[in-house]
């Protein structure tokens, strides 16, 4: 299985493969590649003759052979595309001949989204050894901080941690929503200056002190109150604060929490690598284990089951999202 930097890295060197099969879950890295073979295989004069881009839903097997096996035209080579391959799953098993003794002068991209081939078929075998291969996987929650940061940086510029994880608390694990918003900050924020959550605020729109980040806090340390005033304001902007969400980061802390109270080593960096938090994060657990006890946390995990029944209607009549929050708060602080 071929790496993205690899792949990437042969592209912008022209060491094209004649088959590149991207396929899995994120289709933010699959789009990188594909976006990458589109403006280096073929230039903007060659591409009306040497470039065929074909969708799934729309096209064949038998199409996409024809399309590869042609000749280019007054050119090096031809690049084919085929997007959306994945509503071609029942037949994409018929390309394994070809991948096996492919066009020499055909770069076939074949964009294979959300899901992957039976590896134990011929064509993935064959993908092995002829063609660059290549899995998507989704990032972990706790992994895309340090994917933002990476992205900053190869643009040359900064972000602090804390707007990192605003952006993920807001924007959760969608790589291609978080991109266009890094973009837009790039333009808006001076260049000398580091990307902050004052600056996501202002120009994207989530608030810096009333997010799930805060709330988390808030309940660590004992600040009922004020997590009551962030209960109030997601009330108001149900769209950007799903109690879904909510209940989820909730339930997520309180496991960790639990999970902090079993480790017999409490040093931050020990506890960071164990419950897959950030160093500078581990302060607030260290905080909110002195308040919440096992004992009580075991409670709390009960009353954040029955606050997610709630919202979905299960055993209550008709009660609204805030009171629902408002009473988890209230149990969670008492």
């Amino acid at each position: 299985m071929n790496s993205l930097q690899d792949i990437l890295k042969d592209i912008q060197e022209r060491r094209f493969s004649p088959v590149y099969f991207l396929m899995g879950a994120e289709s933010y890295f699959i789009d990188r590649i594909e976006k990458e073979l589109y403006h280096s295989v073929v230039s903007e004069e060659e591409r009306a003759f040497n470039q065929s881009i074909l969708y799934g839903k729309d096209t064949t097997v038998d199409q996409i052979l024809d399309a590869a096996k042609r000749f280019p035209m007054m050119a090096e080579c031809q690049l084919v595309i085929v997007r959306e391959a994945q509503e071609l799953s029942r037949v994409i098993d018929q390309l394994e001949s070809y991948v096996s003794n492919p066009q020499p002068s055909t770069v076939l991209v074949v964009c294979y989204k959300y899901k992957s081939i039976d590896k134990r078929k011929k064509l993935y075998k064959a993908l092995q050894h002829h063609a660059v291969l290549f899995e998507s996987k989704q990032l972990y929650e706790n992994q895309v901080p340090d994917w933002i940061q990476r992205w900053v940086k190869n643009k040359k510029r900064t972000i602090n941690l804390k707007a990192s994880h605003l952006l993920v608390e807001c924007l959760g694990t969608h790589l291609s929503a978080i991109e266009q918003s890094l973009e837009k900050l790039l333009l808006l924020v001076d260049h000398d200056h580091e990307i902050t959550e004052n600056h996501i605020e202002e120009h994207i729109g989530f608030s810096k002190d009333f997010n799930n980040f805060e709330l988390r806090k808030a309940l660590g340390s004992g600040n009922v109150a004020h997590a009551q005033r962030i209960c109030h304001y997601f009330s108001l902007h149900p769209r950007q604060h799903p109690i879904i969400v909510t209940l989820s980061t909730l339930h997520l802390f309180f496991m960790q929490l639990l999970q902090y109270h079993g480790l017999e080593n409490h040093n931050p960096n020990h506890v960071s690598r164990l419950l897959g938090i950030r160093p500078f994060v581990v302060k607030e657990y260290q905080v909110a284990a002195k308040r919440y006890p096992m004992k009580s946390i075991s409670f709390i995990l009960d009353k954040i089951r029955i606050a997610d029944m709630k919202c979905k209607g299960l055993g209550v009549g008709s009660i609204s999202e805030k009171a629902v929050l408002r009473q988890l708060i209230n149990d969670i602080g008492g």
